[in-house]
């Protein structure tokens, strides 16, 4: 969430830069600002009423104790005319308050000024492309077929449980699940993660605090009973650790990293795109999270980039990163990475990372906090990447290492594996 005085001293600038993100409502700017100026007004006049009622207060002691006891009744009559007169201004302050917080949530971050314009995914701007695309036998199938012909996954069996987006995975394809967990969980702990293993569901000032709520609320499972949602992503929960904390400067950088489930809605997904492993409800995801020194949340974002990469690279996939533009980025994110790796197969890139800076925006929310050498209390910089999810992963290595007799799997797996192919 912004901050209204930032908001108040670069009204200019907060324009321009939703601009870049094609922002609907740019006038929501000047209202946030107007219902500020309403609540300082408010605040003055009901602190002021405040001040004289201590005031009076005061004195009617200083009259009783001098036996000026008609004075001091009159006065008392004067106190309570006076709190009565404060019972209008402390509703218009709670609306006006209200009103000004309801507002303020609905505005994305801002941009980071290397964020290039753009409205739609086909504007992303592709950074990096490295690894050879494999040229597959004349035979060779999408992750779907190879699935059945191995029997690693069932698509109908998970329909039939639950829907379509819920896919049993069995046999090796179990095993391949369990095995890339725990090469990636490994891997992040190697880089100095610390693991968590979290809720699935989480409850409204959790999902408020990362942004899921208001902006997503659509997308994720809501168990009303309960009040709870069930979780997109890691991040929810594990960012939500240091929630309204205030951490000590020399215990920088936080990070940790954690294995869940995502249940994600998806309304609205069909057609090609959403085949087999493209697009689920459920689907597995080892994710890092970085809380970090303002001054070096930009050299940290690079290094999650470089340490997503490294991983993409032990699997042995060819892989591209992309610059997201304005119109492309989440709404808690001032800056994106996406990673997508090459699917033979399907003859397409599939996403399988976001890497982003949220800044304070999250932290604003969840006051996640902590106090510079000069005693200041300042906001917390966080950082999220997907180190990695499942899916597409496993979708991209199925489809790229297939033959006309197994599926050989990269060098690094043969040891969670315990195996070097399947077949």
């Amino acid at each position: 969430m912004l901050q209204v005085a930032f908001i108040r001293n670069n009204t200019a600038l907060v324009k321009e830069r939703l601009g870049i993100r094609n922002f609907k409502e740019p006038q929501l700017v000047d209202s946030i600002i107007s219902l500020d100026d309403e609540r300082k007004k408010l605040q003055s006049e009901f602190d002021e009423t405040q001040s004289k009622i201590n005031a009076a207060s005061k004195e009617i002691g200083q009259l009783m104790a001098k036996g000026h006891n008609d004075a001091a009744e009159k006065r008392k009559e004067d106190v309570a005319s006076l709190k009565l007169s404060l019972q209008p201004i402390n509703i218009k302050l709670a609306e006006i308050e209200k009103t000004l917080h309801d507002e303020l949530v609905t505005l994305p971050n801002l941009p980071h000024t290397s964020v290039p314009a753009g409205k739609t995914p086909e504007e992303n701007v592709v950074v990096k492309e490295e690894g050879s695309k494999p040229e597959l036998f004349s035979g060779a199938v999408p992750h779907w077929d190879l699935a059945k012909k191995y029997d690693i996954i069932n698509f109908e069996l998970g329909n039939k449980i639950t829907g379509s987006g819920f896919p049993v995975y069995k046999n090796k394809g179990a095993k391949l699940q369990r095995a890339l967990i725990q090469y990636f969980l490994d891997y992040n702990a190697a880089a100095g993660y610390t693991e968590y293993q979290p809720p699935l569901m989480v409850n409204e000032a959790s999902a408020y605090g990362t942004g899921q709520l208001p902006d997503k609320e659509g997308q994720m499972y809501h168990v009303q009973e309960d009040g709870f949602f069930l979780i997109p992503t890691a991040e929810v929960p594990v960012t939500n650790i240091y929630r309204d904390e205030i951490v000590k400067e020399n215990e920088l950088p936080i990070k940790m990293t954690a294995y869940t489930p995502c249940f994600r809605r998806e309304s609205g997904s069909y057609g090609k795109d959403v085949r087999g492993l493209n697009r689920l409800h459920q689907f597995d995801k080892v994710e890092i999270v970085q809380l970090v020194h303002p001054e070096k949340s930009y050299d940290v974002l690079e290094e999650m980039v470089a340490h997503v990469e490294k991983l993409l690279q032990s699997l042995e996939l060819p892989y591209r990163i992309l610059k997201l533009c304005g119109g492309d980025m989440g709404f808690t994110s001032a800056l994106t990475y996406d990673f997508e790796v090459y699917s033979a197969a399907q003859q397409k890139w599939l996403e399988v990372s976001s890497v982003s800076n949220f800044e304070s925006f999250q932290t604003n929310r969840m006051k996640i906090r902590f106090k510079d050498g000069n005693g200041k209390m300042q906001l917390l910089h966080s950082l999220n990447g997907s180190s990695l999810p499942l899916p597409r992963i496993v979708a991209a290595l199925l489809e790229n290492n297939q033959t006309e007799n197994n599926i050989k799997l990269p060098q690094v797996l043969h040891t969670y594996f315990g195996a070097d192919m399947i077949n």
